[in-house]
């Protein structure tokens, strides 16, 4: 461990050395989010043993082959930056991803996944896809069958291009092998994320071979696991910040000094002793998760698309008015907290407190722009489940109605102040669509709630949050987004 320090900051760096790890897990979707999360957990593990069994093989199975032949031309070693703030920094260097893939559709590694994941001392899968990564409705949890990549998978099962799908063929080739199967950890903001995964595994492998499905749901452990640390896309200002601190790495990745990861206690083949590492080993992630998802989560869709109507760049400009921190402690406080229930000791106005600071980290530019991708997937387990339970108990839900109305403006495509950006959500051309086709606030906010997919048939039942939804659009469309955000404080 070395520390440097200048007028401006204070840098520690940890080089952690040890022999060659055998591959024990493979994780789909290698990101920023996995390198700066589940990839250090799994190094700290590593360098205290001294190596061990639980190194790890990671494929991209979409997109980025880039970063996959970066890693291999680093020697699969890069650097995660650790600020506590903008003064605060430590530079980890991580070896714990021993293998780097890429099976996407045009990539050469799809055969290579596949008989590493048939590999019995492989014993753990872990996934960090994003919630459109397991092709399940948002709404009802159905796998969406119809869904192309999907239907590739069902046609051409061997040849799979979802991560369902290439673990239903990597879990009947364990079958059909003799070998035990592995555990299958999904890591994505998901409520219920393991029984979720499970569903899209089984249910898929139904269309295939009942006897597969049904072996897959006598045997196959989906443990649900909460993962918490705020991850921002790389820029070229954040590697030149690096650079200056010596670090010239194209795959490092930049984050918070904050991280929690809380994880069901259900690995038949074995898992690592994480909770040496800080890992909180439970028998139900369930209430971690949804405290999670509904407030530091729907926060950041708050803040995702008011901020981004009112050109607003990032989380920590945003929280530099104090009208939106004033707006996320009331739905923090009155409408998300109003939906939990929680173990004895948690204190959720400590948390909302302790939320608010890490927004405030000037040290991250988190850009809006990349938390309000996919918002169809995101807002029901985010905003109108929580909205559903405050409208039974006829609770506020000015908060919610106020981001739903802002996620609708923001899908026209344009902020508040006629500038364009784009919208990447996987229906977003039926989104504009709607757009085009009504004119009127009133008519508008009627046929966006009308999608199924997205918004459950009970919010018909309450006309007075439909009613929110148009009366907000409107005072945004008037007033702006920092007297709407006054008249609700």
């Amino acid at each position: 461990m070395e520390k440097w320090k200048s007028d401006e900051i204070e840098m520690q760096y940890i080089d952690s050395h040890y022999p060659a790890a055998d591959i024990g897990i493979v994780h789909l979707g290698l990101g920023a989010f996995h390198r700066a999360h589940q990839a250090v957990y799994i190094e700290r593990n590593m360098a205290r043993h001294g190596g061990g069994n639980w190194g790890i093989c990671s494929a991209n199975i979409r997109s980025n082959h880039q970063l996959v032949i970066q890693l291999r031309d680093a020697g699969m070693r890069y650097h995660v930056a650790e600020y506590r703030d903008s003064c605060d920094v430590t530079i980890r260097a991580v070896r714990s991803v021993r293998e780097a893939l890429y099976a996407g559709p045009d990539g050469p590694d799809l055969e290579t996944l596949l008989r590493r994941l048939s590999q019995p001392q492989v014993r753990i899968v872990t996934l960090t896809v994003t919630e459109k990564g397991y092709h399940l409705s948002p709404g009802s949890g159905d796998l969406l069958v119809e869904s192309p990549p999907i239907a590739h998978d069902i046609e051409h099962p061997h040849q799979p291009q979802t991560a369902p799908g290439i673990m239903v063929e990597a879990l009947a080739r364990r079958r059909e092998a003799g070998t035990a199967p592995f555990t299958v950890l999904c890591c994505d903001n998901m409520p219920h994320n393991g029984q979720r995964t499970r569903r899209a595994v089984i249910e898929l492998a139904s269309h295939r071979d009942s006897r597969l499905a049904t072996w897959i749901e006598q045997n196959v452990a989906f443990p649900s696991s909460m993962v918490d640390r705020i991850v921002p896309a790389m820029t070229s200002r954040d590697l030149a910040r690096l650079s200056e601190l010596g670090v010239d790495d194209p795959a490092a990745v930049v984050c918070e000094a904050f991280s929690q990861w809380v994880v069901e206690d259900n690995f038949p083949q074995g898992r690592p002793d994480w909770e040496q590492e800080g890992v909180q080993m439970v028998a139900d992630v369930a209430p971690f998760e949804t405290m999670k998802l509904r407030m530091l989560n729907g926060s950041h869709s708050l803040l995702a698309y008011l901020g981004a109507l009112d050109a607003v760049d990032t989380v920590s400009d945003a929280m530099q008015k104090p009208a939106f921190t004033a707006m996320l402690k009331r739905y923090m406080l009155a409408e998300a907290a109003a939906t939990l229930t929680m173990p004895e000791g948690a204190d959720l106005a400590t948390y909302a407190d302790s939320l608010l600071a890490r927004f405030a980290n000037d040290s991250l530019r988190h850009r809006l722009q990349q938390i309000a991708m996919d918002g169809s997937q995101k807002l029901p387990q985010r905003w109108l489940q929580g909205a559903l339970i405050n409208l039974r108990a006829d609770r506020d839900v000015s908060c919610t109605a106020l981001g739903v109305a802002a996620w609708l403006r923001y899908t026209a495509g344009t902020d508040l102040h006629g500038h364009r950006h784009v919208v990447d959500d996987p229906i977003a051309e039926r989104l504009a669509s709607l757009h085009a086709t009504h004119q009127q606030p009133q008519s508008l906010v009627a046929a966006f709630l009308a999608q199924s997919d997205v918004f459950a048939a009970e919010l018909a039942d309450y006309p007075h949050f439909s009613q929110a939804i148009v009366d907000a659009w409107q005072a945004l469309e008037t007033d702006g987004v920092s007297a709407t955000l006054r008249r609700l404080s």
